[in-house]
């Protein structure tokens, strides 16, 4: 890992930049599967997924019997802790609904708003080289509460063909009504324009690589809306020495392992820490079974010494991580001015994965500073809110002339007509 020492604000720029590839080189390959897509369907997906995933089968949908035979394969124990982590996201996603708020903004004037699921939502779910079955419960659990009627879910084949057990476990468990093997660009392709097999979706969510965040966001030119540009994993820890160096060194791994394309940041205050904890990175490292690929992330990756806090405070907005760390005896002041994270954690016993299994907040996050104008998946993200409004004889008398003097003043007689055309009646 790279040791930066009291950098100046000028040089904060560079600092924050990710480790991804040019845009324009990811673009041009999205664009490319996703005008194949929409002109060929099933045959296209069927050739990017023989060229990616090196498996030449064709589109189907997943059977109920492969989803019962994928269920009785997955240990007891490891179900029983599915259930669990099941049980604390429904918890606390059921606790973010809200009940319809209503308000008489002047007399006879009424207005309301309500929620409404959204009716089409197609869910990815990473495979790669690591299933994540832990996502099909953050996407699936609050569309189920939120009442979204058909969930489509896409996700890549393995090498054999099929899908690990975990993830359709995960899936029959939480509702989703169909499962697709297709991975990556594709897989955002199908959902955006539909195909002969797949459903077309009104709104994408899901993690993925940065050639599935960009593919997202091309889908939002075709009108399907998406949760966030949510692309390789990050985290920033904020320690000083009141903080143990093992445990910060093992967060900062747990989150590289995602991936060479992860991030991980630790900023602290004190030389002797830093040191401490490169030490343990080192060491605990070494023993990984990911550890080519962690080791690379790793090179992406940066320690920072900045010893004023408000400093330090300031850096990390800039950044806007997916994932902030607090390890701190000053833990109030980044707790309380914190602006831009995705998920916050804090304390040496809050481990950040955590919050990516069983804690119950979500673990679908926004990336590559997009913190900074997005929130996570939350239950919200599965809804609609529709405003209405019933408006009385005696409301139009008391809000009318209003209407029309603006409406007047704007140029747009049929809107003053609108209001005159009532008012005349109820003289």
């Amino acid at each position: 890992m790279k040791i930066i020492k009291n950098p100046n604000r000028a040089s904060w720029p560079e600092l924050i930049k990710r480790p991804t590839q040019s845009l324009d080189t990811i673009e041009e390959t999205v664009i490319q599967i996703f005008d194949d897509v929409k002109r060929h369907g099933n045959q296209a997906i069927q050739k990017y997924t023989a060229l990616f995933d090196e498996i030449d089968a064709e589109v189907t949908e997943v059977s109920a019997d492969e989803i019962t035979a994928a269920s009785q394969n997955v240990p007891d124990a490891l179900k029983a802790a599915i259930q669990m982590a099941k049980q604390n996201i429904e918890t606390f996603h059921k606790a973010q609904k809200t009940n319809r708020i209503e308000v008489e903004t002047m007399p006879g004037v009424n207005c309301w708003q309500e929620k409404r699921a959204i009716e089409k939502i197609g869910l990815y779910i990473p495979g790669g080289t690591a299933p994540l079955f832990s996502t099909v419960l953050m996407l699936a659990v609050p569309a189920k509460i939120a009442g979204c009627k058909e969930m489509v879910l896409c996700t890549p084949p393995n090498k054999q063909g099929t899908v690990a057990n975990e993830i359709l476990y995960a899936a029959q468990l939480c509702g989703v009504t169909k499962i697709y093997k297709v991975g990556g660009i594709q897989a955002i392709a199908a959902m955006t324009f539909g195909t002969e097999t797949i459903p077309q979706v009104y709104k994408i969510f899901g993690p993925g690589n940065q050639f599935v965040t960009v593919a997202k966001q091309l889908a939002t030119k075709y009108g399907v809306a998406i949760d966030m540009p949510a692309g390789p994993s990050e985290l920033l820890v904020l320690a000083d020495d009141t903080a143990n160096p093992a445990y910060v060194a093992s967060d900062l791994l747990s989150q590289a392992e995602h991936g060479a394309d992860s991030q991980v940041i630790l900023v602290s205050n004190s030389e002797a820490f830093i040191a401490a904890v490169e030490t343990e990175i080192e060491q605990q490292l070494d023993v990984l079974p990911r550890k080519i690929m962690t080791k690379k992330a790793i090179e992406n990756s940066k320690l920072i010494l900045i010893k004023d806090d408000q400093e330090a405070l300031d850096f990390i907005n800039a950044y806007g991580p997916e994932h902030f760390i607090v390890c701190s005896k000053n833990e109030a002041l980044f707790i309380d001015g914190i602006s831009n994270a995705g998920s916050v954690f804090i304390g040496d016993y809050t481990p950040e994965s955590a919050g990516d299994y069983a804690s119950g907040t979500n673990h679908t996050l926004p990336t590559n500073g997009f913190s900074k104008a997005y929130s996570g998946v939350n239950l919200d993200s599965f809804l609609k809110s529709i405003t209405f409004q019933k408006i009385t004889k005696q409301g139009l008398q008391n809000i009318g002339k209003t209407i029309e003097l603006m409406a007047g003043a704007e140029g747009l007689q049929a809107h003053k007509n609108a209001v005159s055309i009532r008012l005349k009646d109820l003289k």
